[in-house]
Parts: C-alpha cells; structure tokens; sequence
C-alpha cells in the first residue's frame, strides 16, 4: 500500500479532532487480532501498511492466501494505546473484507476443480471504486484470476461497441492500438463466436449464455478448427449456485463479479491485552 493511500485512509477515518481516542492514557501497549471464523486470510500486507504507519510493532505468521481456523490470531501488536484504537477499525475492515473475497473465491476454485482442472475462475471489474487493486488481489489470494485490473490492461470489446461499430470494425481497431494488447469480444452467440475467432479475437468471451450454449459454442468452434487459437470465457450470472454446470463445459475462464460483489466478510476483530 502506498503512503498517500494509507495517510488517505487514515484521513477519512479519523477525521479532523479525533475525540474517540485519544481520551485513553496513551501508554505503551498490547493487542491481538483474532478471526472468529474459518477462512482464507487476506490483507495481510495493507494491515502491515497501517500498522508501520502508525509505528505499531506487528507480528505475524500468516501470509495472503494461507488458511485460518476459527480462534487463531493473525496478529500480535506493541505500540502505543492511542495508535492501537486508530488502526483498529481500518485494519480490521481491510482484513475481514479481502478475507472474505478470497474465501468466496478459495470456494468457487474448489467447486471447479472437481470438474476441471485446468479452467481458471476469475473476477471482474465490478469493484468497489478506491479499492479495486486490493479486491482483485484478495481475488488472487484465494487462487482466482483477476482479470483486467483497468482498462488499458487489454482491449474488451462488448456489446455496446459492436452495437456502435460491428465487430468486424471494432476487431480492426483493436488490432492498430498496439501489438502487446490481448483483444477480448463479448458475444452472445455461437455464430458471433465464430466470427470474433475467424477475425483474430484472443479471448472470446460467452456472456449469458447457459452451460448448454457455452458447450455447444465450445463444439462448433472445435468443428471449425479454432478453438485452440482462443481462449474461452463465460461470464455473466454465474453463482455458486450454477457454478458446476459451467465446469463441466470445459471452458477455458469463468468470471465472476459476485467473487467481490457478493463476498461476505470475514469476522474478526482486535482485542487489546495489556
């Protein structure tokens, strides 16, 4: 985490006269951070960036992705009284809520790989404006795939630019952006599939497409001698839920914006024992 985003965070938090803390003695002092909950941790390392910011002794055994049982403590903190309760409640929403995005995605994976295990579930870019970078790698973190971080990662071209400009146009454009850019289409049809594959198109991305329709779209490009030259993705509700049938297709990416937009935190708190 950068300096300006921690000093940002701890700006909003703390706000102009900080009156809730710093009515306690400001003594040298110690606390723990627990989950309450099984999980997946993440955070780690923007809880690190608080806590050294704040001149908070941290210590740890845990990295992103490792797998915590309910009770055990994630960290242990010496620094003074006042700085503790600052970090408390920045520290604990960035943990609880990555955790609870990487334990979402650590789920989906497993779910996957009792059908496949090649196929790669991703999130999107439905994140939390701010914070998009830290959501995505709670996404990593849990074993997922993040996706485009931001638009000029890759080109994506979606329903409303074929609307504008046809996919034959839009394919073209894409191409005379630069040389390094993977081209992702959106398509809502076998046919459109074809076409994005025929066109030079590196991902082609099945959106809202039943698993019935994604395995059939996956058959006919196979037919026509293009499948190994895309990549293949469905996306578009896709839940927990229906998440198996998706698997079994054998497509090559699953994306989801729930693994962020549905996730549910994780819970854990700090408990200060001296």
């Amino acid at each position: 985490m950068l300096i300006k985003e921690v000093e940002s965070f701890i700006e909003e938090d703390l706000g102009y006269d900080d009156v809730s803390c710093t009515i306690v003695p400001d003594r040298p002092s110690e606390a723990i951070i627990i989950t309450k909950e099984a999980c997946v941790i993440a955070g780690i390392k923007e809880a690190k960036s608080i806590f050294c910011y704040l001149g908070i002794q941290a210590e740890t055994t845990f990295k992103d992705g490792d797998h915590l049982k309910e009770g055990e403590i994630i960290f242990r903190l010496k620094g003074g009284a006042v700085s503790i309760l600052r970090a408390e409640r920045l520290s604990l929403n960035f943990l609880g809520h990555l955790s609870g995005i990487a334990t979402l995605t650590r789920a989906c994976l497993d779910t996957v790989r009792r059908y496949s295990e090649t196929t790669r579930v991703a999130c999107t870019r439905k994140t939390t404006p701010g914070i998009r970078k830290f959501e995505k790698l709670a996404v990593a973190a849990g074993g997922g795939d993040p996706h485009r971080f931001n638009l000029s990662d890759s080109v994506m071209i979606k329903d409303n630019h074929i609307k504008l400009m046809g996919i034959e146009a839009a394919i073209d454009a894409a191409k005379k952006t630069s040389f390094t850019r993977k081209i992702e289409v959106e398509v809502e049809s076998a046919e459109n599939a074809v076409l994005a594959a025929e066109l030079g198109a590196d991902i082609i991305m099945l959106d809202n497409m039943p698993p019935e329709a994604v395995l059939k779209t996956l058959e006919i490009l196979k037919e026509k001698e293009l499948r190994n030259s895309v990549i293949v993705e469905a996306s578009g509700g896709i839940s927990q839920e229906n998440l198996g049938g998706y698997a079994k297709t054998g497509v090559d990416v699953i994306s989801m914006g729930s693994l962020i937009h549905k996730s549910r935190w994780i819970d854990i708190s700090l408990e200060i024992i001296s």
